[in-house]
């Protein structure tokens, strides 16, 4: 196996070896074809802000600095919207040299607006583990826009492994997409391939949804059970913009359908700031086969998950918002995304998380 990130088979070696390991055996619905899925523990602490440990100190240290109360998620607990929480995982690391680890929320949870974060000993970033890191991890929860309930073994984030250089520079993307199309229309690539909103759909004038706020809980065992119209307002336009209100959260979908060869990956990246004042997303990930047309993709639109800042602003359709860093896989995974497990998103257009009926 070269360098790159690790497929499936690579997981499992991790497993074996010890290098992942967890107080309960790890399910093999977990191993996702480039990533590994991580599962709550039982107990939540409700802390006054987000934190990181920082060079030389503990996840546990600076909980005891933190810590307002703690939550027993064994029944099922709400996690209110506005608070920060801090969750062992269940999940534990021992990363031999020269294998390092990138975390993200899985896409239900971004399109939930919840924010979700790994954070782990020693460490001065979010979402990043270094090559060799041994010891516990925890992720820090933000509901933004709903309250939710959850309960042990749930599974918000996933983790990636790299072993060596895996990113794709600009030259060896141009390469790729002349291969394989990675994106209907022009391909514009500067520091990876850049995607832009769709506000102008084919059909119809529905271009997102807006998260209104004062709703009830979300249960996130419940799959396809809640009305739309009670979490949502819908967004409509036939002039091809909107305007972003300060503070408000959005669900928006990429103009263009964009592929993931077998043999890579993908990290969906914020677009730089200078562009306007809203982040672009939360989840990122984006696994091989998806929008690949024999893995039933035949192409797919990246969802956008929108928070604008301090000042309103208008988003035009068309217009650059972010854009797919794509990284070498160390091996072809034994299964794409959408090939024979339950990839909610392949194929996807403008699409709400698995919580909500189809509208």
């Amino acid at each position: 196996m070269g360098p790159g990130v690790l497929p499936d088979t690579g997981i499992r070696d991790l497993l074996a070896s010890g290098a992942i390991s967890a107080g309960a055996p790890v399910a093999a619905e977990q191993v996702q074809p480039a990533s590994l899925d991580l599962r709550l523990g039982h107990t939540a602490h409700r802390v006054r802000a987000s934190f990181l440990a920082g060079a030389g100190r503990s996840v546990a240290e600076r909980i005891a600095e933190f810590e307002m109360h703690r939550v027993d998620l064994g029944p099922g607990a709400v996690l209110e919207k506005g608070c920060v929480y801090v969750v062992p995982l269940q999940e534990r690391l021992a990363l031999p040299e020269g294998v390092e680890a990138v975390t993200n929320a899985k896409s239900s949870t971004g399109r939930l607006d919840l924010l979700t974060r790994t954070i782990a000993d020693g460490g001065t970033e979010f979402d990043r583990i270094p090559a060799g890191y041994a010891g516990p991890l925890y992720a820090e929860i933000c509901p933004r826009s709903f309250s939710v309930l959850v309960r042990p073994g749930m599974r918000l984030n996933q983790i990636r492994f790299r072993a060596g250089q895996a990113r794709l520079d600009d030259a060896a993307l141009r390469a790729l997409h002349a291969e394989t199309p990675l994106v209907t229309g022009a391909a514009v690539i500067d520091e990876g391939l850049g995607f832009s909103v769709d506000l102008r759909p084919a059909g119809g004038d529905l271009v997102g949804y807006r998260a209104k706020p004062h709703t009830g809980v979300i249960d996130l065992d419940r799959i396809g059970h809640y009305d739309p119209a009670e979490f949502w307002e819908e967004v409509r336009t036939r002039e091809g913009r909107i305007i972003l209100d300060p503070g408000a959260f959005y669900i928006l979908v990429s103009r263009e359908a964009v592929t993931i060869p077998p043999g890579h990956a993908a990290e969906m990246a914020p677009y730089v700031a200078m562009v306007g004042e809203f982040r672009v997303h939360y989840a990122g990930f984006f696994d091989p086969g998806f929008g690949w047309a024999a893995a039933g993709g035949a192409g797919s639109r990246g969802v956008l998950e929108v928070r604008c800042h301090e000042a309103p602003f208008v988003l035009e359709h068309g217009q650059v918002v972010g854009r797919l860093v794509y990284e070498r896989m160390a091996a072809v995974p034994e299964r794409l995304y959408g090939t024979g497990i339950a990839s909610n998103y392949q194929g996807q257009g403008l699409k709400l998380s698995k919580h909500f009926r189809a509208a």
